[in-house]
């Protein structure tokens, strides 16, 4: 056999040699994992499981964080005059796509993401209910002096309920006999009858006019409550004077927009004008209470 024959030969060895060598490692590289492969996978099979658990434990706390904040708004702060913490508040999550822009790049990066913003808005969540609690204990920590100020009582002497003439809501005025908005109670009582404040507080106005509501007083009894009083005769306290519930601070006129003596009494929360009669729960007993509620509901017509 010549030399070009051998050497032929042998090529033709290495190259079939060569040719299912690659087929094997191929084969092998595609259908057989290596030790290391074997091993990331593992890792990664661990990695699912684990990410499922967290997703299953922040279920969890976003559902305990969200019964905190219910209770906190419906419970802890109704109970303490505070209003309810915005939603917008609550929930405000964290804007701006380059805040995760780091966590891209990766086939894991959607989950990554959206695990990384989920525990942002946790932790603000917590923030938020943290200060809540924080202002509720300042709340508790005031509490009696909050019962003391909040307007508790009727402003004029009134135990068998015949002095409430005309209540809050829409009433027949008197002058203009049409259905207008009534923004408090009206208490018909003779001229010079005392008047006494319904809570707590320091008194921010004493005004005298011969228009619409006359000689007005008004006590700011804090925590966002203040009440007014109207159509007065003499004032016993002047403007700065700290009150206490119960303390006479005027008597009962005829002035302004007035068709016969009585005082109108007006409470105000938060710089809204509210019912005065829910507020009248120290001086009236349960039936005397629903009695008074059944008469607001009545025709009427104010005497201012």
């Amino acid at each position: 056999m010549t030399l070009k024959a051998r050497l032929l030969k042998v090529l033709s060895v290495v190259a079939t040699g060569s040719v299912f060598a690659a087929v094997v490692i191929f084969l092998a590289y595609t259908f057989i994992d290596s030790p290391k492969e074997r091993m990331l996978k593992r890792e990664l099979s661990q990695m699912k499981m684990q990410y499922k658990l967290m997703d299953g434990r922040m279920d969890q706390h976003e559902a305990v964080i969200a019964d905190l904040a219910d209770r906190d708004d419906n419970i802890y702060r109704v109970i303490f005059e505070a209003e309810p913490v915005p939603s917008a508040i609550r929930k405000a999550g964290f804007g701006g796509a380059d805040r995760y822009a780091k966590l891209g790049g990766y086939k894991s990066s959607d989950l990554l993401v959206d695990m990384t913003k989920r525990l942002d808005i946790i932790h603000g969540q917590l923030v938020v209910q943290s200060q809540s609690f924080d202002e509720v204990f300042e709340l508790a920590k005031n509490k009696t002096q909050m019962l003391a100020c909040i307007p508790a009582i009727q402003p004029v002497a009134n135990k068998d309920l015949k002095r409430l003439s005309s209540y809050y809501g829409y009433r027949t005025d008197p002058i203009y006999k049409v259905r207008k908005f009534h923004p408090g109670i009206d208490f018909s009582a003779p001229t010079g009858t005392e008047i006494y404040a319904t809570g707590d507080g320091v008194v921010t106005k004493v005004s005298r006019s011969r228009r619409g509501y006359g000689n007005r007083l008004i006590i700011d009894h804090g925590f966002g409550y203040e009440t007014m009083y109207a159509h007065i005769h003499e004032f016993k306290v002047k403007k700065g004077a700290k009150v206490k519930r119960g303390q006479l601070i005027a008597t009962v006129g005829n002035t302004g927009k007035s068709t016969a003596p009585h005082l109108h009494y007006e409470v105000r929360k938060d710089e809204k004008r509210v019912n005065p009669i829910y507020y009248f729960f120290n001086d009236l007993t349960p039936e005397e209470y629903s009695k008074v509620l059944e008469l607001s509901t009545l025709p009427t017509q104010s005497l201012d």
